[in-house]
C-alpha cells in the first residue's frame, strides 16, 4: 500500500509517499481501505515539531478516515461495510494511508446521505463540537452561545449543533464569511476584523473557543456569572483556569476523544437534515504537501479533505 510519512520534522516538503506494508488488524479491529482523509490544523503543527505528540519521526499523520471494510476481526462490521471515524486519537492512527487498521468501536457506519469526502471531514470537528457543547458545556434551550471561529471546521459544525440544542448562537468570523456563517444558522455574526467581541456581546452562557491566543482570556469579559468557557486550544492553561475560577466563571479544556455513540448522534442529525459539513477543497493523495500549505494559510471555510 501507499502511505504518506516523514523522516524529519519540517515544512510540507518533508511529507513523502512511500510503499509500506499493510497493517495487520488485532482482534476487535477492522482493516479499512481508505477513500478519503479529513485534514486538521493540528497535523501541520505535528509535522513541523511544534509539540511531540507522536514522538520523533518517522511517523504517519492523520485521524479522520472514511472507507470500506476489507477485513473484520469483530462482529460489529463485515467486509464491504462503509465506515468512518476518528480512530485512536491522540495516539497515532496512521491515517495518511491507503489502508488503516482501526478499533471497531472507534468507527461507525457511513450513511448513504454522506459521501466519503463529507464523512471524512466530520469526525474530529463534529466530536469536538459535541463534546464541547453537549458533554462539557451542557448547552440547553435558551442558552446564549458564542462560537469563536464560526467559519472554520469546528466552528461551522458547532453553530449547527448549538441551534439544534435550542441556543441563541453568536459567532465571530471575518466579514467575508458572514453569509457563510449565517447560512449555518448563526443568529448574530461579529466581524472580528472591524469589531471587538468584548464590546459587542454580553451575558453569554457558553463560549466555545477554537482560536487560542488572547481569545480565551478576553472571553472572560463576555460570560455571565457562572458562565462557562470551553477551549479546544488552551486546555492546559492552569493559570487561565484559576483566573476564571476566581471570577466566578467556569473553565474547561477539551481534547477530543473517539466516541462512536456521539458520532452516531451526529449521523442522525445529518440524516434529519439538521447538520452538514462543508468541504472547501479536496486534494488528491499525491498533493499532500499542497494540502498542508493550504492548512497553514488558514482562514478556511469548513474542512480540507485528501482523496485516495
Amino acid at each position: 500500500m501507499r502511505a504518506i510519512t516523514q523522516h524529519t520534522l519540517g515544512g510540507p516538503e518533508v511529507l513523502t509517499i512511500v510503499d509500506a506494508p499493510e497493517p495487520r488488524p488485532l482482534p476487535t479491529e477492522v482493516l479499512v481501505r481508505v477513500e478519503a482523509i479529513g485534514l486538521n490544523p493540528l497535523e501541520p503543527r505535528l509535522r513541523a515539531g511544534e509539540f511531540p505528540l507522536l514522538g520523533r519521526p518517522p511517523f504517519i499523520l492523520g485521524w479522520d478516515i472514511s472507507g470500506v471494510v476489507e477485513a473484520a476481526l469483530t462482529w460489529r462490521f463485515r467486509p464491504g461495510d462503509e465506515v468512518f471515524g476518528m480512530p485512536l486519537f491522540p495516539r497515532a492512527a496512521n491515517a495518511y494511508a491507503e489502508i488503516v487498521a482501526a478499533p471497531a468501536l472507534h468507527l461507525t457506519r457511513k450513511p448513504a446521505s454522506l459521501s466519503h469526502v463529507e464523512a471524512a471531514a466530520l469526525p474530529v470537528v463534529g466530536l469536538t463540537a459535541w463534546q464541547g457543547l453537549v458533554d462539557l458545556g451542557g448547552v440547553t434551550e435558551g442558552d446564549r452561545v458564542l462560537v469563536h471561529g464560526g467559519g472554520g471546521g469546528v466552528g461551522h459544525v458547532a453553530i449547527q449543533l448549538a441551534k439544534v440544542l435550542g441556543a441563541h448562537v453568536i459567532a465571530t468570523a471575518s466579514g467575508s464569511k458572514r453569509e457563510f456563517v449565517e447560512g449555518f444558522g448563526a443568529d448574530e455574526v461579529i466581524d472580528y476584523t472591524t469589531a471587538d467581541f468584548t464590546e459587542a456581546v454580553r451575558d453569554v452562557d457558553v463560549v466555545l473557543d477554537t482560536l487560542g491566543g488572547d481569545v480565551p482570556e478576553r472571553s472572560l469579559e463576555v460570560l455571565r456569572p457562572g458562565g462557562h468557557l470551553v477551549t479546544a486550544v488552551a486546555e492546559e492553561d492552569v493559570e487561565l483556569a484559576a483566573k476564571f475560577e476566581a471570577a466566578g466563571r467556569r473553565f474547561s479544556g477539551i481534547a477530543v476523544e473517539p466516541d462512536p455513540v456521539a458520532l452516531r448522534y451526529l449521523v442522525d442529525l445529518v440524516e434529519q437534515g439538521k447538520l452538514r459539513v462543508h468541504v472547501q477543497e479536496t486534494f488528491p493523495f499525491e498533493r499532500i504537501a499542497d494540502a498542508h500549505r493550504a492548512l497553514e494559510r488558514g482562514h478556511l471555510r469548513g474542512k480540507l479533505v485528501l482523496t485516495v
